[in-house]
C-alpha cells in the first residue's frame, strides 16, 4: 500500500512506488507514534533545512539503514564531513533527482534561515501522487509557480507562525498553490507555535473552497492516491 504517514511537527514518511522516504525526520518530536529504531528499511531521506527540529535524527536513521540523505549541497557536503554520513545528494533550488526509476524530486524555494546552505520545500513527483513539503517558511509570492509548474496533488503547509507561516498566511498559500488536498504541519510541537488548525481549515474554505483540508493526528496516513 502507498501512503503518507504523519509523525509529528514536520516529519512524514511516505511509501510510494516501492520507496520509503522519510521527510525531515525529527522522530524524537514530543507528537511522534514512532521511534528511530522502527526505521531500519529507509531508501531515501529527504532534509529541507539544517535547524534541530527537521534535521532531526537524520543522521542516526541514515547510518542504521543505510538511506541515501538528500538536501541542499552545504548541508549534505557538513553531514559527510563532520557527522560521517556516507550517503548523499547534495542539490540546489530548481534542481531535479531522480531516486530510483520512477520517484522525482525537486528543490524549491522556502523563505526561512538556516546554518548549512539555504533552507527550501520539496516537490516530490510519484506515479501515486504529487506531493509539495514547504519545509518551514513564510508566505511568498512564486508560491503560485509552484503550482503551475508541478500541480501537486497534496500540499504540506506549516501554519504554527513565530518561525513560519501562521493560519491566515497558509491559507493564501493554498490559493496560490491550489492543490487537490492541504495538510497542515508545524504547530502544536512547543508553546511558540501552539495552532488551532480548524482556523486554517475554515480559512481554506472561504478562499480556496475547491481545496480538501485533511487535519491529520500523528501517525494518521493518507493513502495514496489521494
Amino acid at each position: 500500500m502507498s501512503y503518507l504517514r504523519w509523525l509529528g511537527h514536520a516529519a512524514f514518511e511516505l511509501r510510494a512506488s516501492g520507496k520509503t522516504i522519510l521527510i525531515d525526520p525529527w522522530i524524537t518530536n514530543p507528537m511522534s507514534p514512532a521511534s528511530v529504531d522502527e526505521f531500519k528499511k529507509v531508501d531515501f531521506i529527504l532534509v529541507t533545512h539544517d535547524h534541530s527540529d527537521h534535521l532531526g535524527d537524520a543522521v542516526q536513521i541514515a547510518k542504521q539503514s543505510g538511506a541515501t540523505v538528500v538536501g541542499i549541497f552545504e548541508l549534505m557536503v557538513h553531514l559527510e564531513e563532520s557527522e560521517g554520513v556516507k550517503n548523499t545528494i547534495g542539490m540546489n533550488v530548481s534542481g531535479t533527482v531522480k531516486l530510483g526509476d520512477n520517484v522525482e524530486v525537486t528543490m524549491v524555494p522556502a523563505v526561512h534561515s538556516s546554518t548549512h546552505g539555504s533552507p527550501a520545500g520539496f516537490v516530490i513527483k510519484t506515479p501515486e501522487a504529487v506531493i509539495y513539503h514547504a519545509g518551514d517558511t513564510g508566505l511568498f509570492s512564486d508560491m503560485e509557480l509552484i503550482g503551475r509548474l508541478y500541480k501537486p496533488d497534496i500540499a504540506l503547509l506549516p501554519i504554527g507562525s513565530t518561525f513560519t507561516m501562521g493560519p491566515r498566511e497558509a491559507a493564501y498559500a493554498v490559493s496560490l498553490i491550489n492543490p487537490r488536498m492541504a495538510v497542515p504541519m508545524h504547530y502544536n510541537t512547543f508553546p511558540p507555535i501552539k495552532q488551532d488548525p480548524t482556523e486554517f481549515a475554515g480559512l481554506v474554505a472561504k478562499m480556496s473552497p475547491h481545496v480538501k483540508v485533511v487535519i491529520m493526528k500523528p501517525g494518521d496516513k493518507i493513502e495514496l492516491p489521494p
